[in-house]
């Protein structure tokens, strides 16, 4: 699993659940010291990778966020940012926040930066292109997630189902590559191994459409799997 560093539970909580595979999800921050900070935090914790989001340095128009005039309740904690300065200002809205903290001047050279301040692999979330990809293997990439962070940063970006050959072939195995974005089905899965996966993520709308989600992903993972086992069986597989 992927914990995202504006979670509401913190890197130790998480930890303190029970052994797993975890890596951290990371923005670039301005203070650098902040990044420093959580990516030790997830080191001591465990964590087996960075995951650094490369496609949000600037905040992209949400139109439906605009709409609803959606701001983040009061209630609501991110607790990887506590005692860290990052405290909210008075406008609670995404892009309010996101534009104060984040380093809209991520570069190729902060992949580097960050390979100084911690042994763990760093995987680059958000490259679509193959261009991209290799520069991302320049950079000392350990592996790709293609996503498009939900279609919601760019207006007309493509669907990572359609990025994807295309990333694959440009990185000719050289770091595995994942994908992440329209996985609802056991289908969805096939298709991305087909097309070269590594493996895939997936993220809150089929958590919510999974009945009783508070199991999740106890409940969820063994519909997926089951789905995917019933898909291979259509090509005469039964590798999962």
């Amino acid at each position: 699993m992927t914990l995202s560093t504006g979670a509401t539970f913190s890197v130790e909580e998480v930890a303190s659940t029970g052994p797993a595979i975890r890596f951290l999800q990371l923005y670039m921050f301005k203070d650098r010291n902040v990044a420093t900070q959580l990516v030790t935090r997830a080191e001591k914790a465990g964590f087996k990778a960075i995951v650094l989001t490369v496609d949000s340095a600037v905040f992209g128009r949400r139109e439906a966020n605009i709409k609803n005039r959606f701001t983040f309740p009061s209630y609501v904690r991110l607790k990887n940012y506590e005692g860290m300065g990052l405290d909210r200002t008075k406008d609670s809205s995404p892009a309010s926040i996101i534009n104060g903290i984040y380093d809209r001047s991520l570069n190729w050279k902060d992949v580097k930066w960050l390979q100084t301040i911690t042994s763990l692999p760093i995987i680059l979330k958000g490259v679509i292109t193959a261009e991209d990809t290799k520069l991302a293997i320049q950079a000392g990439a350990a592996g790709i997630i293609v996503s498009n962070h939900g279609a919601r940063q760019l207006d007309y970006v493509p669907a990572t189902i359609t990025a994807l050959e295309e990333v694959v072939q440009a990185a000719e195995g050289r770091i595995p590559v994942f994908m992440d974005g329209g996985v609802r089905r056991g289908t969805d899965v096939f298709k991305a191994l087909a097309l070269g996966a590594a493996g895939v993520f997936f993220h809150l709308v089929p958590y919510f459409s999974f009945p009783n989600h508070r199991h999740y992903p106890r409940g969820l993972l063994p519909v997926l799997r089951k789905l995917l086992q019933l898909d291979l069986g259509f090509v005469s597989s039964n590798s999962t």
